[in-house]
């Protein structure tokens, strides 16, 4: 990822927006990242990937039901340690 300071930034934009088309921009201010420029699409990308969070009324009485049924694969046992 390409670091440039908020000055910088600001003075050749269009120089960091072409950039950004194939690499993220960060933008620095006080040594510290505030905030990163990158294209639309991958912008579009990540939107995609974004989770929904869903209510119990989002599911149906099968959904529940196939819920309920699963179980844990008998290699997950291994890992019962970790929970006491």
């Amino acid at each position: 990822m390409l670091k440039v300071l908020a000055g910088e930034f600001q003075r050749n934009i269009g120089r960091y927006q072409d950039m950004a088309l194939t690499q993220p921009v960060a933008v620095t201010r006080n040594g510290r990242e505030r905030t990163v420029l990158i294209s639309a699409d991958e912008y579009q990308r990540l939107k995609r990937r974004d989770r929904q969070v869903l209510t119990l009324s989002d599911f149906t009485d099968a959904d529940i039901a196939a819920l309920e049924a699963t179980r844990a694969p008998e290699l997950s046992k291994a890992f019962d340690p970790e929970l006491q």
